[in-house]
């Protein structure tokens, strides 16, 4: 299940095709019956979620929050059935992927799946402050990106 929720007017992007990406993406990291909740906002909603959950007082393109600590592994169900597992959620900032896709010339629903990527990646437990982390991260990153038709931006031609 895709929690699926746009808070920015006539931001021009499709739902339905960001919603089947992300069915492809959880399909493509073992996570087909889990539930994430994805939510597009603004810079100044961006900047105000940035700045009371990590204190940093700046807009951002992706902000993700884990439900669960993804090292502890999926967590036991209760005694009474749940319909679902829910990851986490992804917030995005359409201002600044608008900005970002102009930067290397790539359509604005492309910056959104990539970001879609990067933030299901740290729901996950992924990160990027090590090198190693990094490597392991991009090329996951790369991965995913092929699973749902996406070229890489960053390759060099």
């Amino acid at each position: 299940m895709i929690y699926f929720r746009n808070e920015v007017r006539a931001s021009g992007v499709n739902a339905r095709a960001l919603k089947a990406a992300m069915r492809k993406l959880l399909a493509s990291v073992d996570e087909n019956d889990s539930a994430i909740s994805l939510t597009l906002v603004d810079d100044e909603r961006i900047a105000q979620l940035n700045k009371e959950h990590l204190g940093k007082d700046k807009a951002t393109d992706v902000l993700s929050f884990p439900l669960h600590d993804p090292r502890e592994g999926r967590p036991k169900p209760a005694a009474s059935p749940q319909p679902e597992h829910l990851l986490g959620d992804i917030v995005i900032s359409i201002d600044t992927a608008r900005r970002q896709a102009a930067d290397y010339g790539a359509p604005l629903e492309r910056e959104i799946e990539r970001l879609m990527i990067h933030g299901l990646l740290h729901v996950l437990g992924h990160d990027h402050m090590q090198t190693e982390e990094r490597a392991a991260m991009e090329a996951e990153e790369r991965r995913l990106a092929a699973a749902i038709g996406m070229p890489w931006p960053f390759d060099e031609t």
